[in-house]
């Protein structure tokens, strides 16, 4: 972690940053796909091929984890994906099928799991992935004990999840904030007739964060149960943080990488009076939208 002395003075708190955008796939997922990937190893050695959805950064997440237990790897993809996502899982050797949106790739790879018998491994709704995000915020506690605050970017909600819990058995009364793009607004839709349903989602900034929910999700109930608050992330604040963490911080941020830091800027966060900890969570951008926010 890193404390960030630009955030501090805007927001008067103190502000760790959680540096996972230089994770290996240069994002968080790295650890959600390690940990499922070896206990599938472990619990089913015969299994030669998996299967899953991404938005980008889990399927190339999978895709190094897949390479270092043996496994052939089928990602569905949305068309939209950025090329930097693309071009990175094809880099790790990854078989990508094309779908029209990340809802539609969500269907087809349950779908391509249940025809080919090849174990599904959904980028937020799989225990073994929620807990391996977890550690992300376990991390956070150990190395600033004294947090108070964690912001979370929220996407699915597998890494939202995995923090809530790690705070929640570790430190119960740290506050956990989800940052939720205001263009794909699934959770804050479900928390207020407390139920998954299904919302319209437009084009974003943060792209890894957009797209419905599986049926019966998991991580509905732990996000509904164990996380204090979830704010609606404007694309302008997306636009105004990865700006601010490149000119500011130097670090180079995807839209959905900086969604707790723009919740963070936007204000009307309920943040204590110690120390907050903020998930800076990846950084596959394609050079023309940085160019463009730059």
């Amino acid at each position: 972690m890193l404390r960030s002395a630009w955030l501090s003075d805007r927001v008067k708190a103190d502000v760790w940053l959680k540096i996972e955008s230089v994770q290996p796939g240069a994002s968080f997922k790295i650890r959600g796909a390690l940990n499922a990937l070896q206990v599938l190893h472990t619990e089913r050695p015969d299994v030669t091929t998996v299967v899953t959805a991404s938005a980008g950064n889990h399927g190339t997440a999978m895709a190094i984890a897949a390479r270092h237990f043996g496994f052939r790897l089928r990602v569905h993809l949305s068309v939209s994906a950025p090329d930097a996502k693309r071009h990175a899982l094809l880099s790790y050797g990854a078989a990508l099928v094309e779908a029209a949106d990340y809802d539609a790739a969500e269907t087809a790879g349950r779908a391509d799991s249940a025809e080919s018998g090849a174990p599904y491994i959904s980028p937020y709704n799989h225990p073994d992935v929620i807990a391996g995000a977890g550690t992300v915020a376990l991390e956070m506690l150990e190395d600033e004990p004294s947090l108070t605050v964690l912001v979370v970017p929220l996407g699915g909600g597998g890494l939202l999840a995995g923090a809530a819990l790690v705070a929640r058995s570790h430190r119960s009364e740290v506050r956990v904030i989800g940052a939720e793009a205001e263009r794909s607004p699934v959770f804050t839709a479900a928390l207020a007739t407390g139920k998954i349903t299904t919302v319209k989602v437009e084009p974003t900034l943060a792209d890894g964060l957009a797209g419905n929910l599986e049926p019966a999700s998991q991580t509905f109930d732990l996000v509904r149960d164990l996380v204090d608050a979830v704010a609606l992330v404007a694309e302008s604040s997306l636009e105004t943080a990865m700006r601010g963490l490149v000119y500011r911080e130097r670090l180079v941020s995807e839209g959905a990488g900086a969604a707790a830091v723009a919740a963070l800027l936007q204000g009307g966060l309920d943040m204590g009076s110690g120390p907050v900890g903020v998930m800076l969570t990846g950084r596959n951008v394609d050079e023309a939208v940085l160019r463009r926010i730059l």
